[in-house]
């Protein structure tokens, strides 16, 4: 279902799924697609290396294919493929990143407890006074990336693995000058299966955005003190 709803909603796209280990079905379904459908293609690892290593994966096969735009979109039905042709139209007027945003007027979450909407905003809110973002929702996995953002500031220097791989990816964008877009979307909550979200994904997230944020306050006071001792 959600591979049809991608392929009518960008038909010139190619679309790569990272399989890792999957045991719900997944890998044979798209393998059916694949065989008849050239522009879906299937990476099956037999590991769970993460959300972060996924998207590592499928940017850095995107960049060697010569791909102009990189697509996030999870494939539980959570964001809807229909609004795939807005992100990608405001990447295409000059937006380097495109955010699906929850946060925004707009957008909206569908499902979700409460404390766990209060748990996903408060961490944006964290993320975004701590290290200076003038993003809404940087926690959002439905999003477009210019590949030459991607390529400015590297793939190989983004360490998160869980959900603050987003974060990251939007922190190191914007110190590399790109223009965030955030565009509303409706989110639901997966109807089947177990969300990836977990207390380490949490811990894991907040531990590097006060790291960046501690990084970058000591590399502004090293460099007011070289400028006052040049002075």
């Amino acid at each position: 279902g959600v591979l049809r709803a991608i392929r009518a909603a960008l038909p010139s796209a190619h679309v790569l799924v990272i399989d890792d280990g999957s045991t719900d079905g997944t890998r044979e379904v798209v393998m059916a697609v694949a065989d008849k459908d050239s522009q879906v293609e299937l990476v099956c690892r037999d590991r769970k290396a993460g959300l972060g290593d996924a998207y590592r994966e499928g940017f850095t096969r995107g960049i060697a294919d010569g791909m102009d735009l990189l697509v996030e979109i999870d494939a539980d039905h959570s964001h809807d493929p229909a609004m795939l042709p807005a992100l990608v139209s405001a990447a295409c007027h000059g937006a380097d990143v495109v955010i699906g945003s929850r946060y925004v007027p707009g957008g909206r979450i569908i499902g979700w407890s409460r404390s766990r909407l209060r748990l996903s905003r408060w961490g944006n809110r964290y993320a975004a006074v701590a290290l200076g973002l003038a993003v809404n929702d940087a926690t959002s996995g439905f999003r477009v990336y210019r590949s030459s953002i991607v390529q400015t500031f590297g793939l190989e220097g983004v360490r998160a693995s869980g959900y603050g791989f987003q974060v990251e990816m939007t922190y190191r964008a914007i110190r590399c000058g790109a223009r965030v877009v955030e565009i509303p979307i409706e989110f639901r909550e997966r109807a089947s299966g177990e969300s990836k979200m977990s207390r380490r994904i949490v811990v894991e997230a907040m531990a590097l955005v006060t790291g960046w944020a501690l990084r970058d306050l000591m590399t502004a006071r090293r460099r007011r003190r070289m400028y006052i001792d040049a002075s």
